[in-house]
């Protein structure tokens, strides 16, 4: 914790009708303020640091995993349950790690392919210049009828614009990737499989802030973590720019959040490293209002100092467990 005593102290006295809730925010939201003061890092960095530690800690030991390694030996997990993670974007809070580089073009990638090209086939996503999906080639140079596929299939993407634009304020804003219909034939099961969108005003100026929650059942945390919040912001940043809407809270909730036995000595050398100072954001900048148009180039990671970080906190190697 970075919190000094009396910090905590303060935290519990303005915590007067002592809800639990409240103070267990409010001590991590000044933890995290307190981590990013002292150390220059990322939102990012401390919810890494903090979850790494807690599996480390506190995890238990799978049996008789489903994912095996490349060499077939079963690739089990320590875990923990119910991890949140809360990035307030107005407020330049951005999930990127400084603790090893992230190949963030890559990451947005993923989502035009999902949402945008709504593909499950390979070649659409080798033409984008990513490759380590094929692992999950189920045959026919596809991954299934999951992921994109399952977006055109039942129009996800289009329902959920209309629905944003027509009705704001409505609470029924789900894009739900978990098709069990789909799981009839072979393929990955989607680990990131629900978003659910609230627009908000201010009460002053009639500003729209689109907030997003994404759920995902299983996270392959030292591996894929960052990865996975940095396109879902992406996502959120495309959205909101579809329907003129300010990009406001973007709120993680993994239910199983793992490492593999083979990442122990990776996570430790994550945990002990140190953040790179930095006041990385990633923007969306572009004139562009249609979802569908939307391109890496008009993207930008501003403030993240990549260079610093290869030289200062090196790639780490992970075996998948496939």
């Amino acid at each position: 914790m970075y919190l000094d005593e009396k910090n905590l102290l303060d935290i519990y006295n303005r915590c007067s009708n002592n809800n639990q809730l409240d103070i267990t925010r409010e001590i991590e939201k000044a933890d995290m303020k307190a981590f990013v003061n002292k150390t220059g890092g990322s939102f990012g960095d401390y919810y890494h640091k903090r979850t790494l530690n807690k599996i480390l800690n506190e995890g238990y030991k799978d049996e008789n995993p489903r994912p095996h390694y490349s060499d077939g030996t079963p690739a089990h997990t320590i875990s923990i349950n119910e991890v949140v993670s809360r990035y307030d974007l107005t407020k330049g809070e951005c999930p990127i790690l400084t603790l090893r580089p992230i190949a963030w073009k890559s990451a947005v990638k993923e989502i035009f392919w999902i949402y945008q090209m709504q593909s499950n086939k390979l070649e659409d996503l080798h033409n984008l210049g990513i490759k380590y999906w094929d692992d999950w080639n189920i045959g026919d140079n596809t991954i299934g009828q999951r992921y994109g596929a399952t977006v055109k299939k039942y129009d996800l993407m289009n329902i959920l614009l209309n629905d944003l634009k027509n009705d704001p304020y409505g609470r029924r804003h789900i894009i739900e990737l978990w098709q069990v219909e789909d799981f009839k034939t072979p393929g990955l099961n989607p680990c990131c499989h629900m978003t659910t969108w609230n627009v908000r005003n201010d009460g002053i100026t009639d500003t729209k802030y689109l907030d997003m929650e994404l759920k995902q059942r299983s996270s392959d945390f030292a591996t894929s973590v960052s990865i996975n919040e940095l396109q879902y912001v992406a996502l959120l940043l495309m959205v909101a720019k579809h329907l003129g809407y300010t990009p406001g809270v973007f709120t993680h909730v993994i239910t199983n959040t793992q490492i593999y036995d083979r990442h122990i000595n990776q996570a430790k050398e994550l945990i002990n490293r140190k953040p790179i100072p930095n006041k990385a954001q990633l923007i969306l900048d572009t004139d562009k209002t249609n979802f569908y148009d939307f391109t890496i180039d008009d993207f930008k990671l501003i403030d993240y100092p990549l260079d610093k970080i290869k030289n200062t906190n090196p790639q780490l190697k992970f075996d998948l467990g496939i």
